[in-house]
């Protein structure tokens, strides 16, 4: 038996520590339990992915294996694509957006909206063609080079929050997105485009994980 190194699994029921062989095993009971059925394959990659986060944690949840299986495994198809963006934004008044959206039927819809800046603008005209609004938990960028021309890469989290009460807290499913450009309203607007997508998707395949109701996005002085 090929030994790695132990995690402590206490916080999923399980009461041991375990070793790499003995621990595929117990993730797999688990995500059984939370009603996943995966291949070797998506298996092996949330173990990995769940031994890194164990090192850090030391102890994970049923919280941790979902976001996982969310991120490392589920890859929904795209939903909707950004065709083009047009903002305007300045201290006269409020900034002003024009998005145009494909859908995966290639049809193409565009919405208009004010906001508290570019991209809070840009945001709320896509909210009015995808009609799934959410929370923006999560929204940081940064230039991966160097200068004034410098490509922009702006990382996004939504959440759907779910009234169901799970271990003496709420349940909150979290949707990440990560979009690139030299433009940082473009490359937000895709990052936020890639949250949606991935949250439609797991949405039309997990239907029992999302709950009813959703709430409204925070906006983004940006």
């Amino acid at each position: 038996m090929r030994h790695g190194r132990e995690l402590d699994l206490g916080s999923l029921g399980l009461a041991t520590k375990f070793t790499e062989s003995f621990g595929r095993h117990a993730v797999k009971k688990q995500l059984e339990q939370l009603g996943y059925e995966l291949d070797d394959v998506q298996l092996e990659t949330v173990f990995w992915r769940l031994k890194g986060v164990a090192e850090q944690k030391k102890r994970v949840t049923d919280a941790d294996l979902r976001a996982l299986v969310s991120d490392e495994v589920f890859q929904p198809e795209v939903v909707w694509k950004l065709h083009d963006l047009q903002v305007t934004c300045g201290t006269l008044g409020l900034s002003t957006a024009t998005v145009k959206l494909i859908d995966s039927d290639g049809r193409e819809q565009i919405a208009c909206s004010v906001g508290m800046g570019p991209v809070d603008s840009a945001y709320k005209a896509v909210d009015l063609i995808v009609k799934e609004p959410v929370t923006l938990v999560e929204y940081s960028m940064n230039a991966v080079t160097e200068g004034i021309d410098a490509i922009a890469t702006t990382h996004v989290v939504i959440r759907i929050e779910n009234s169901d009460m799970v271990a003496g807290g709420i349940s909150q499913r979290t949707f990440s997105g990560i979009g690139a450009g030299m433009d940082i309203v473009v490359s937000s607007v895709k990052a936020y485009i890639g949250a949606l997508n991935k949250m439609l998707g797991f949405k039309e395949r997990f239907p029992q994980e999302i709950p009813p109701e959703s709430a409204e996005r925070t906006p983004v002085s940006a």
